[in-house]
């Protein structure tokens, strides 16, 4: 199962940081690969909360769904996909940290994100969307920082 995992530390406090990270219309502000995000069930977010999104990934367009497994406020939550091409499971963490927030993000693929273009391509697609969710936290952080500014 090939596994992107990054992180960012982000000087703002964890209640802060995850409010933002657990509101589905953000994650296209922020996720390079985001070309939308939005919950499609009612209520705040907990095990059983569903998104509905579309990523670009190397210029291939994927649509997915995804339900909440795990819910810990302000910690964790967790996602696996009830529907698209590809299995995943994604995993966000805050963590207080001297600095402010230190943010995790984790996304495991049964068949690799290369499957959509072939397995032999798992090993590079992941490098790259690794470099992306990379920037991405780094612009999350950026938007936080300068939204603390205002």
């Amino acid at each position: 199962m090939p596994v992107v995992e990054q992180s960012v530390v982000i000087s703002r406090p964890v209640a802060e940081v995850w409010g933002y990270l657990t509101n589905a219309d953000n994650w296209p502000n922020w996720e390079n690969s985001m070309v939308e995000c939005r919950q499609t069930t009612d209520g705040p977010l907990g095990v059983g909360t569903q998104w509905r999104g579309v990523t670009r990934i190397l210029g291939k367009r994927i649509d997915w769904t995804s339900e909440f497994t795990e819910v810990d406020v302000p910690k964790v939550s967790t996602a696996k996909s009830v529907g698209g091409p590809i299995n995943f499971t994604l995993s966000t963490k805050c963590e207080e940290v001297e600095q402010g927030t230190r943010v995790l993000y984790r996304l495991d693929t049964e068949s690799g994100l290369g499957g959509v273009f072939g397995r032999m391509a798992d090993p590079l697609v992941a490098k790259i969307y690794g470099r992306s969710v990379q920037a991405s936290l780094e612009n999350l952080a950026d938007l936080l920082d300068h939204q603390a500014s205002q």
